[in-house]
């Protein structure tokens, strides 16, 4: 049996964070904004993995975040991809990623031992907060996004990363947790 996987380290957001995603629901534009409680970041996005491989990918996790213990990063910013002109998904930055993007790179490497793409692109520190669904409204999108290009979203400790399984369903994604690693000095 196979289930869509990724690995992510959870975020809890604050304040700020929730409020701007308040304001891109309110946007008026073509949007699926992320829920509160399902807020991530991304380190690896596996696809359908096979659950027999789950023991073996949480082994992997475990190497990948060796001599790596609970540290902080912060979100800052607002931007988009592919671009401003050009919006499908919406962000929000990090600034002290290195650590995830260490963990990320090594994963990277390790998983494609088991047949798992190699991230073509690289990890790029960033917290999705919406996708874009059409480009209806998107100028007052734009709008949110030129008015936070500094903004401070606080910052979250990272302590832990997930193994996680996502089901996809027309009211949107519901994820559980696999297996999870936590970070540990030494």
């Amino acid at each position: 049996m196979a289930f869509r996987g990724f690995i992510s380290a959870d975020i809890a957001p604050g304040d700020a964070l929730v409020a701007v995603l308040g304001e891109l629901a309110r946007s008026r534009a073509d949007l699926k904004v992320v829920k509160p409680q399902l807020m991530h970041v991304t380190l690896k996005f596996l696809g359908d993995t096979d659950e027999g491989l789950a023991e073996e990918i949480h082994a992997r996790i475990r190497e990948a975040c060796q001599g790596i213990g609970p540290f902080r990063i912060r979100l800052q910013g607002m931007g988009a991809f592919p671009s401003l002109s050009n919006i499908r998904v919406v962000w929000v930055g990090m600034r002290d990623g290195d650590l995830l993007g260490e963990i990320a790179r090594r994963l990277d490497l390790s998983l494609k031992e088991l047949g798992f793409e190699r991230d073509k692109k690289g990890f790029v520190p960033h917290l999705t907060v919406a996708r874009a669904k059409t480009a209806r409204n998107m100028a007052n999108v734009q709008e949110i996004l030129r008015n936070n290009p500094t903004t401070d979203y606080g910052e979250y400790s990272v302590d832990r990363i997930l193994l996680k399984k996502s089901v996809l369903s027309p009211q949107g994604p519901t994820y559980s947790t696999v297996s999870e690693h936590s970070l540990i000095v030494g």
